[in-house]
């Protein structure tokens, strides 16, 4: 091993640690499909006003039919009890195809369903202004959701819509590769570009690599079984579930 890779795994290594710290001051809460006036809706519409991405409504929230789709989650997330930024994701089936990035893409994402894969389709990815000065890895937290879904699912797809300028982190992170073009969505003022990770292909290596994306069964179950049961504030297994990772792997 050379010496500059030798140094790039320590920075990795050194920055997993640090993220799986941040871990233990983290809470992630699923919206209720009941609650019309949630925190994570005026988040989602300050984050979006702020670069003028939305026009203005006098509730100063943001949100939209797919939020009450039988097979939307949406979450915030919360650092010594603050949101700090928020997710929503679908779970794309042949028996459930809502899925914004569909009525986008249909002609690339429909032949997926019509051959019997399923997906994850996150959208609505928003943070608060200041905690994402303060907090650079605030999307490996938040995305951290998204990927605990990939597994709970055994979605064969976790697919992203993302901007052009942050394609590189989602190709870096997680081998995503582009399907689709440049497209507009509904009442957002910037283009999305359509982009596939192929999640047996990639899931092992990004544990490995990013070990605080990893969960165990029972956070998994908490944060997405049973969506008509209260909402609770979940702590991550992050690092309980590495530790496991190691004892199976003979690394311990």
């Amino acid at each position: 091993m050379s010496a500059a890779t030798d140094s790039s795994g320590s920075a990795a290594s050194r920055f997993a640690v640090t993220l799986i710290d941040l871990l233990d001051r983290v809470q992630y809460r699923r919206v209720s499909v009941d609650e019309q006036f949630d925190p994570v809706y005026a988040l989602r519409y300050a984050a979006y006003r702020r670069e003028d991405f939305v026009p203005v409504n006098s509730q100063e929230m943001t949100r939209d039919d797919y939020d009450d789709a039988a097979n939307c989650y949406s979450f915030g997330v919360y650092i010594d009890d603050a949101l700090v930024s928020s997710i929503r994701f679908h779970v794309v089936t042949p028996d459930n195809s809502t899925s914004p990035s569909r009525t986008i893409w249909p002609e690339i994402l429909e032949p997926v369903l019509a051959r019997g894969d399923s997906y994850i389709d996150p959208s609505r990815f928003t943070a608060d202004h200041d905690a994402s000065l303060a907090i650079p890895a605030l999307p490996y937290l938040t995305l951290r959701i998204v990927a605990m879904a990939c597994e709970h699912f055994a979605a064969r797809y976790c697919i992203s819509s993302v901007r052009s300028e942050h394609s590189a982190f989602y190709r870096r992170v997680f081998g995503s590769q582009q399907l689709g073009d440049e497209r507009n969505w509904g009442e957002l003022k910037f283009p999305v570009c359509l982009y596939a990770a192929d999640v047996p292909v990639i899931r092992d290596r990004v544990a490995d690599r990013f070990p605080f994306f990893m969960s165990t069964p029972e956070e998994r179950a908490k944060l997405f079984d049973g969506l008509g049961k209260p909402v609770q504030a979940i702590a991550p297994t992050a690092r309980m579930a590495h530790r496991l990772r190691l004892i199976e792997t003979g690394a311990a």
